[in-house]
Order: structure tokens, then C-alpha cells, then sequence
């Protein structure tokens, strides 16, 4: 096994770069379709690194909340009567019921169904019933789990569920400057509103969808529309940070039609294509290895006609149920264990090649973090406190840990 993760990682072989004159070797297959590479990735990558989830639009009025679940991790993003935004994982400190259990909805309080215990909208400890007959019990310390918000220059919403007091990983990190893009300054995001989501759920891994956004490599073969929205012959990428964006030449005609689109992929899962009369939030959230959901939230322009409006939602439609077909063929066949990787272009594949430095560099990373500690790190988890009332608890989960991580610590230990 411990060659197998070896092997997964790709330790003993040179690192594919980007900027390459000859083709470049992709991720191995294994990346795509192994149980324990996801269980690795929902720790490296999904635990501790900024994800752009919706727009603050969306949460408008104070109660506003809508639930997320990313990799399996399930939270609320909620606006106080302050008019502050929140984000919380949707767990009761008490006994794990989810505190809520809708998508979305306008509350004053959030009142777990199995006990009673109920939680302000910045997610504090409101009421505990019959915790008053107990001493030494802190409410202040039984708040609903936080995670940490960061609302852009242009009201996106970011969220990073490291359960530390300070996330390891700053927004500022991954994303400085990239709300700052100037070709940004010809929208004004206050014109946008929320329209609609909709999602389409697939059997393939969540890094098939990535490599397959970041080229248009494949659009002559398969998109028939997208012409209509950029010449594909001037299409290019520019990579930094964590961030992909893409640029191509308009035509007069696209430009008249208000089809100038401005195109970003932000690492690691979620995609953001702005227009003057449309803009989609585009979110690939994995499930398990070789299943994941491809989930849209629309917005519009408030000063556009329902024809211009309509004209690229519909393209968009077509464009991403192509995608799909793609994805899901692809991905069958890396599960037949025939296919290891391919060579990719260094010019045409830039995209894929760079998402994938980014997963390799994050993911070996903190695999070399687990191997020196001799344990796997959960940086989402719950910290019990340093008090002598954690004492049992602590020795009763190094218990189960010895018990159920045997394998994999001789693993780490390799």
C-alpha cells in the first residue's frame, strides 16, 4: 500500500511544469479514481483552502441563510441583524443533529430539532434546555462550529473551514488582487441579481471537470457556440497565485451583443464567467472519487432584456450539458484501469497543466505532513479543549484512532 500512495503522489519522478516546448505528462489516472486519494484531497485541499461560494446578493436580508456542502462537509452562510455575514458548519455542538435541514431560508434563530439547543445567526449559543441546572458549563465555548468569511471587493462570498482561530492559508495568499482584475472595471456587480441555480450530477472525479474548464482545446470538436461568445483561435490563459484566467479577441458583432466574457478559474473548484447582461457562478463539488455535482447559480443584469439575458443563458446550457458527455466518457475509461495519463499540449492544455500543479503541490504537501507526524491531519476537525473534562475523550479517540488508522499509519510511516 505504501507504494500505491507513493506511486499516487508521484514521488520519484520530476514534477510536471507548464511552461514546457514538448508535451507534458497529466495526473496519473489514480488521481481520479482512488477512494484514498479523495479522503487525502477532502484533508489537503478541501479542510484549508479558500473556496469562492456564492455572492453576499444572495444572502440580502438579515435572517437570509443558504446551505453548502462541499466534499462532504456541510455548512450555513447566514447575514446577522448587523448585516454581517457568517459561516458555520451545520453541526449542533450537542449530539451532531444538523441544525438545519433545508437549503435555504430566513430565521431568527437556529433551533436544533433533536434537543432544543438554538444558535443566533452569528451561530453563539443562544439557549441549552436545562444546562442551567449544571455548573462549570460555558456557552461561550458551545457555539456552533465557525468557519472563516471573506467578502470580496465585489461582494463574492469566500469561505475556508481550517477549524483554527487563524486559518493557516490568508485569503491574501491564494487571491490578492485577483477582485482588483481590470477588466473587471467595465461591470458594475451592484447591477447583477440573482436569478436561478439548477445542477447536473455525473460520475466523474471533480478534477476531470477542472481539466476540462481550463482549455478550449476541445471546443472546435464540441461546443458549436462558443464561437458565437469568443474566437477560439486567440483563446489564452494566464495563470498566478491560484488563479487561472482565460482571454480571447471579440469580434465587433460579440461586442454589440454584450458578449465580451470575462473568465477565471479560482483553485480549487469553482469557476466565475462574467458578461455584460449574464454572469454564472460555476462550482464542481466532489462526492466521492468518481462522482461529483456540477452546480450553477445565474445572475443577470437588472437593466437587460430577457433576449439578451436568455441568448447566453441558454449557450451556457448547451455548452455545459456538452461538457458533461465529455467528462463522463472520459472518466469511464480512466475507471478501467487501461489509461495512466496522456501527454498534454504546453500551450493549449496551459490550464489543466496548471490546476494540476496546483493539486500535486498541495496534496504532496500535506501528505508529507501526515508521513512526518505518523497520523492523518483533519485541519476541519473539531479540537477538543486543553481542559481536564476533554481528558476521557482524548484517550478514547487515540483508542479508536489506533485501532482504525492502523493501516494507514504504517503507511505514513513508510
Amino acid at each position: 500500500m505504501a507504494s500505491t500512495i507513493m506511486n499516487y503522489l508521484g514521488f520519484g519522478n520530476r514534477p510536471a511544469g507548464v511552461e514546457s516546448a514538448s508535451p507534458v505528462r497529466a495526473l496519473p489516472s489514480s488521481w481520479y479514481t482512488s477512494q484514498e486519494m479523495y479522503e487525502l484531497e477532502r484533508r489537503a485541499i478541501f479542510s484549508r483552502k479558500w473556496m469562492l461560494i456564492t455572492h453576499q446578493i444572495r444572502l440580502a436580508q438579515p435572517g437570509d441563510w443558504l446551505k453548502f456542502d462541499v466534499a462532504g462537509y456541510e455548512f450555513i452562510l447566514s447575514r446577522d441583524r448587523k448585516g454581517d455575514i457568517h459561516a458555520f458548519h451545520n453541526v449542533c455542538r450537542h449530539r451532531a443533529f444538523p441544525v438545519v435541514e433545508g437549503q435555504q431560508g430566513t430565521s431568527k434563530i437556529f433551533a436544533c430539532k433533536y434537543h432544543g439547543w438554538s444558535y443566533g445567526l452569528d451561530g453563539k449559543l443562544a439557549k441549552a434546555p436545562k444546562y442551567d441546572e449544571l455548573e462549570d458549563f460555558d456557552k461561550s465555548r458551545n457555539g456552533l462550529f465557525k468557519i472563516h468569511v471573506h467578502v470580496d471587493t465585489n461582494g463574492f462570498i469566500w469561505v475556508n473551514l481550517d477549524g483554527r482561530e487563524k486559518p493557516e492559508v490568508a485569503w491574501q495568499d491564494d487571491f490578492a488582487g485577483i477582485d482588483m482584475q481590470e477588466r473587471f472595471k467595465q461591470y458594475n456587480f451592484d447591477d447583477y441579481v440573482f436569478d436561478h441555480t439548477y445542477h447536473m450530477e455525473g460520475a466523474y472525479n471533480w478534477k476531470i471537470l477542472a481539466d476540462n474548464f481550463n482549455e478550449c482545446y476541445h471546443c472546435p470538436t464540441t461546443h458549436p457556440d462558443v464561437p458565437t461568445l469568443a474566437d477560439i483561435q486567440t483563446h489564452e490563459v494566464d495563470t498566478a497565485r491560484a488563479w487561472i484566467t482565460h482571454k480571447s479577441s471579440l469580434t465587433e458583432e460579440q461586442e454589440k451583443n454584450g458578449l465580451g466574457i470575462s473568465s477565471t478559474y479560482y483553485f480549487p473548484n469553482v469557476s466565475l464567467s462574467v458578461l455584460p447582461h449574464f454572469m454564472m457562478l460555476q462550482r464542481f463539488l466532489p462526492t466521492g472519487p468518481t462522482r461529483s455535482s456540477m452546480q450553477y447559480q445565474i445572475f443577470r443584469n437588472k437593466n437587460s432584456s430577457e433576449d439578451d439575458f436568455q441568448l447566453i443563458n441558454q449557450m451556457y446550457r448547451r455548452i455545459v450539458g456538452e461538457d458533461k458527455v465529455l467528462c463522463e466518457l472520459a472518466q469511464k475509461n480512466l475507471n478501467a484501469r487501461i489509461f495512466v495519463n496522456g501527454e498534454l499540449h504546453p500551450r493549449l492544455e496551459k490550464g489543466p497543466l496548471y490546476f494540476q500543479k496546483l493539486a500535486r503541490e498541495v496534496v504532496r504537501a500535506h501528505y508529507e505532513r501526515e508521513r512526518a507526524a505518523k497520523k492523518e491531519i483533519w485541519p476541519a476537525r473539531q479540537e477538543l479543549p486543553d481542559s481536564d473534562s476533554a481528558v476521557t475523550s482524548r484517550e478514547d479517540e487515540e483508542l479508536c484512532s489506533g485501532l482504525a488508522c492502523q493501516t494507514s499509519q504504517a503507511v505514513l510511516a513508510w
